[in-house]
């Protein structure tokens, strides 16, 4: 049984983490549980302080229960409609599996209310693909942000006018620095660990992040990215081109040979793979290398100077600079960061 922390301070911030049908449970459960810690548990230090920062409700179109994305229900502890003022407004992750992705116009009244409340003051916040739901409203527009970079294409194709950061764990928005998201999956951590940074305390953070083992990316979210060349571009020549080079790419000179085969002169095909696919045939090739290596050191013993030469280069040197240009970090770091554990394996 925890013991009732004695008020002390200013009032704890009101948290409106926001339930929908497309909700997923982990991450909207979990937030509320890192958030609610200090209420539930007499764990913490006494450097922490005696009150509780944050009083988190549950909100959605209708309080009651609601079943979410995985068919799991939810109550609902109170309507949006009836909360005249919050601090903080949370969208947890979306599970956007819909036909076409995301669908405008769901949520009319939700935005709305949205709106209305960052009118009033309210920080809002988006996990992972809760970004989606937020950005309709029209307040990140011209503002940097982040989002699952498995989304990312998808994002940009329906909101054009947010620049995001899909590699960046977390960004922080607006002139009041009140339009706060985090990226991919459990960097929700970040996102939590900033708020409780920013309304606690740094000690309070570390002592929350230390009872749940949560993590701040450090790194970035870089590393987590799997590279995956766009294809859907509609040049033939160059998608042929695409093709050849997923099966061929630790060959030696894989841009002269790849240019070998097709019919267009050099420049011209270096001009049209960069409008296809974004990148030069060369820094191309190099993702692809770099990609192939994450899974020789997540998968296998091999040594660094032997995924070197496997994917495709004689320099060892060449290849950690590469890689630790490309992902972040070095290839021992990624290798130690990603392998499968001992316990595991069979």
């Amino acid at each position: 049984m925890t013991k009732p922390l004695p008020p002390a301070g200013p009032d704890p911030r009101h948290v409106s983490l926001i339930a929908l049908p497309d909700a997923v449970i982990s991450t909207l459960t979990d937030i509320f549980d890192v958030m609610n810690a200090f209420a539930l548990t007499d764990m913490f230090s006494a450097s922490v302080g005696a009150r509780e920062p944050f009083q988190v409700e549950i909100v959605g179109e209708a309080a009651g229960a609601l079943q979410l994305a995985s068919g799991i229900p939810i109550n609902v502890q109170r309507a949006f409609a009836d909360i005249e003022t919050t601090d903080i407004v949370i969208v947890p992750s979306l599970l956007l599996l819909r036909p076409g992705g995301w669908e405008k116009g769901r949520y009319p009244k939700l935005l709305e209310w949205v709106r209305s409340m960052h009118q009033r003051g309210a920080v809002l916040c988006s996990a992972c693909s809760g970004l989606f739901l937020l950005a309709e409203t029209g307040l990140f527009d011209g503002k940097d942000a982040t989002v699952h970079f498995g989304y990312a294409r998808a994002f940009s194709a329906v909101y054009p006018a947010v620049p995001i950061h899909p590699d960046r764990v977390l960004v922080i928005a607006g002139r009041r620095e009140e339009l706060v998201c985090s990226g991919a999956s459990t960097s929700w951590h970040d996102l939590v660990l900033y708020l409780i940074v920013r309304y606690a305390g740094a000690t309070a953070a570390q002592e929350v992040a230390r009872m749940f083992a949560l993590q701040w990316h450090q790194d970035g979210l870089t590393p987590y990215m799997v590279f995956e060349g766009n294809s859907d571009h509609g040049d033939a020549e160059i998608q042929s081109a695409q093709r050849w080079l997923d099966t061929h790419f630790p060959v030696a000179n894989p841009v002269e040979e790849m240019i070998k085969r097709s019919p267009l002169a050099e420049r011209t095909f270096k001009r049209r793979f960069i409008r296809a696919t974004g990148l030069a045939p060369i820094a191309y090739v190099q993702r692809l290398r770099v990609e192939d290596a994450k899974r020789r050191l997540e998968r296998t013993e091999a040594s660094i100077d032997e995924i070197s030469w496997q994917v495709g280069y004689e320099d060892p040197a060449f290849f950690r600079r590469l890689f630790k240009r490309t992902t972040g970090m070095a290839p021992g770091a990624y290798r130690k960061r990603f392998r499968m554990p001992d316990f595991a394996r069979r």
